[in-house]
């Protein structure tokens, strides 16, 4: 029949039939991804899991971005790209650096803390009875150049500690592991794993931020143009960095660790299994205010105990306006909490 006589209405029927059927047959046309650059502090590790998660899993993809992450590393200073315009986004160690960057007037900001705790800690051997912080006085303390300047002035003036009972660590355990009268610094996701396998004895952990060193860690920090022109940029970057974390933490983390392995080929399925277990038993990320208000979460008064406790050890000047250096725009929305266990 000639489709010239038939009604006007079932005309427009079928061809609303054919259009919708040209429709499936034709490919979607890829949706269009802001690329996004995020430069971590160190080299591909278990502690950076939920970025990497989002990237391999296509969390950062569902929420519009193309997102490269450039691992840091002993010869990398991917902050100073930052601070160039290089990168979008980088992995700050602590509220120190949020500090730092205030006091030298640098224009960058944090906008979430993944770590609600800091990961530092002291190992003591086994047989060593050290159940509290004072416990670790009698003992001589391997203590890098960067702790000696940071937490351990936060030591000395909170609980009385002598830098006469400190010698310096270089990252050589084995000091440590022949003397008992000792006690050594480290990140409670991967020192303990690695003296343990090297010494055959599990070490005591005390986790400093459980005495009151209440920095936050691992913080996303970007650049103050960055969230004036684009806060939705990096609100998107945010909650699926948070995502991302959350996915790592409690689902099938196996992609994550997959793009770990392949730029750090030194990790293992043991070592990133460690710590993921060692970051949730310590509530590392996922702990404190990230309970209730989600991974990422920050608070003023979080941010004011840190500061007071950190001019009170002499490590930052009490003039300076902190407040500059983080903003809580981005966090405290309770994103992908329903992701985390019932039980």
């Amino acid at each position: 029949m000639n489709p010239a006589f038939l009604p006007r209405a079932l005309t427009i029927g079928l061809l609303a039939v054919v259009t919708s059927a040209l429709a499936e047959l034709t490919p979607a046309r890829a949706q269009t991804l802001d690329k996004v650059s995020f430069g971590t502090n160190w080299v591909a590790e278990g502690e950076h899991g939920g970025f990497f998660q989002a990237v391999a899993d296509g969390t950062y993809k569902k929420y519009g971005l193309d997102v490269t992450i450039v691992p840091g590393g002993p010869n990398e200073n991917n902050r100073m790209l930052l601070i160039a315009g290089k990168l979008d986004f980088f992995m700050s160690a602590n509220s120190l650096q949020t500090f730092d960057a205030v006091t030298n007037n640098v224009p960058l900001v944090a906008v979430a803390a993944i770590f609600q705790k800091d990961p530092q800690v002291f190992l003591t051997h086994p047989e060593v009875k050290v159940s509290k912080i004072e416990d670790l006085k009698p003992l001589t303390l391997l203590v890098s150049k960067e702790g000696i300047v940071t937490y351990f002035q936060w030591m000395k003036s909170r609980y009385g500690f002598s830098e006469s009972k400190v010698k310096p660590y270089t990252f050589n355990a084995q000091p440590f592991i022949v003397n008992k009268d000792v006690a050594m610094e480290g990140y409670v996701s991967s020192e303990p794993y690695a003296v343990e396998k090297k010494a055959g004895f599990k070490p005591n952990v005390l986790l400093i931020a459980d005495y009151g060193f209440n920095a936050y860690s691992t913080l996303i920090e970007t650049r103050r143009d960055l969230v004036d022109k684009k806060p939705d940029l990096v609100q998107r970057f945010v909650d699926a960095s948070i995502v991302g974390w959350y996915h790592y933490l409690y689902g099938d983390n196996s992609a994550g660790n997959a793009m770990i392995k392949k730029l750090n080929p030194e990790m293992t399925d043991e070592l990133l299994a460690f710590s993921v277990a060692q970051m949730r038993e310590h509530g590392i990320v996922d702990s404190g205010d990230a309970i209730k208000n989600g991974i990422g979460a920050m608070t003023d008064e979080r941010m004011a105990s840190f500061f007071e406790a950190m001019v009170s050890a002499g490590v930052v000047k009490s003039t300076i306006d902190y407040r500059k250096g983080y903003t809580l725009r981005f966090v405290n929305k309770a994103v992908g909490v329903e992701l985390r266990p019932k039980n």
